[in-house]
C-alpha cells in the first residue's frame, strides 16, 4: 500500500505499460547501497524500510554537483562504492567544508544524516541528492512519484526526456487535470517548447530512424532467407518488430494526444556491494 502521504501519482494517467520504470523491491546485503545521485525526471521519492537499518545522506540542491560527488576528495585507486563514500568520501567533505569557511565551492554547504529503521519511510524531495548505505542486511520498497507539489520540475524533465509520452500524458491531464494542463502550456509558452508532435523538424527526425530500423531489419531477414532457416526465435522477433513498429505508427498520429512507449531504464552498475533494484 502507497503511503497516504505520496497518493497523488500524475504519471498513473498514462498507464502502467508507457510510464517510466517507478517502483521498487530492494533487496541488499551488509555494506552494500546507492551511491550519491538525483533521481530521475525531476521526481521526487519514498522509501520503506521492512527489514534492516539503512543510513542516509542527503545534499539540497544548491550544493554543487562537484562537491557531493567529492571528485576532488577522492585519491588515485579509490572507488565510489556506497561503503566507502559513507566512511571516507563524505567525512573528508564535511572536514574540508569546515576549513573552507563557507566560502568557494562550499558555500552553503549543507548535509543531512540519519539512520532508517524497519517500519520507517523516508522521503526524498525532488532535487536533493542522496546516498544510502545498507548498514544491514535490507529489504525495502521504494517509489518515484510526481505530485502537484513538483510538477513544474517533472513537466520540463518529462517533456524533453521522453517526448512521445510526454505528448499523451499532456492529453490525460486535460481530460483529468485541466489546470495541470494549463499550467504546462503555460510552461511550454514560457519556455518557447514546441511539443514533439507539433515539430516539424522531430518528425522527420522519427521518420528517417523508423526508415533505417525497417531497413536493416528487411535486409536481416532477406540474410536469413539466403540461408534457407529461420529459427522460431528469429520468427519471434520479426513478429514483435512489426508489432512495435505498427503501434508506434498508430500512436503518432494527432497532436500531442498520442500514447506511445517511453521507458526510463534504472541502470544498477555492476561491482561488489551494490543494492539490487530489479524492474
Amino acid at each position: 500500500t502507497v503511503p497516504d502521504y505520496f497518493d497523488e501519482d500524475l504519471f498513473g494517467l498514462v498507464g502502467e505499460k508507457r510510464r517510466p520504470p517507478y517502483r521498487w523491491f530492494l533487496v541488499g546485503p551488509e555494506r552494500s547501497g546507492t551511491t550519491v545521485h538525483v533521481d530521475p525526471l525531476g521526481t521526487s521519492a519514498w522509501n520503506t524500510l521492512v527489514v534492516g537499518v539503512k543510513r542516509w545522506v542527503l545534499f539540497p540542491p544548491h550544493v554543487p554537483k562537484s562537491v557531493v560527488k567529492g571528485r576532488r576528495l577522492t585519491l588515485p585507486g579509490e572507488d565510489d562504492e556506497a561503503i566507502h563514500y559513507f566512511t571516507t568520501i563524505l567525512p573528508r567533505m564535511k572536514r574540508r567544508a569546515a576549513a573552507c569557511g563557507g566560502l568557494g565551492d562550499y558555500a552553503n554547504f549543507e548535509c543531512y544524516e540519519f539512520t532508517q529503521f524497519a517500519g520507517e519511510t523516508v522521503y526524498i524531495p525532488h532535487g536533493w541528492w542522496h546516498a544510502v548505505l545498507n548498514v544491514t542486511h535490507t529489504v525495502g520498497i521504494t517509489q518515484n512519484f510526481c505530485s502537484r507539489r513538483n510538477f513544474d520540475v517533472v513537466w520540463r524533465e518529462t517533456r524533453g526526456g521522453r517526448k512521445k509520452m510526454a505528448c499523451s500524458w499532456l492529453r490525460r491531464l486535460r481530460e483529468r487535470y485541466p489546470d495541470l494542463a494549463r499550467r504546462a502550456e503555460e510552461l511550454n509558452t514560457r519556455d518557447g517548447f514546441v511539443m514533439w508532435e507539433d515539430d516539424e523538424v522531430e518528425q522527420k527526425k522519427w521518420r528517417r530512424k523508423r526508415m533505417e530500423k525497417e531497413r536493416r531489419r528487411m535486409e536481416k531477414k532477406k540474410g536469413r532467407e539466403r540461408k534457407g532457416s529461420t529459427t522460431e526465435k528469429e520468427r519471434k522477433e520479426d513478429k514483435e518488430e512489426r508489432k512495435e513498429d505498427k503501434g508506434r505508427e498508430k500512436n503518432i498520429t494527432g497532436s500531442c494526444g498520442s500514447s506511445s512507449s517511453g521507458r526510463e531504464s534504472k541502470r544498477t552498475r555492476v561491482g561488489s556491494a551494490r543494492e539490487v533494484s530489479p524492474e
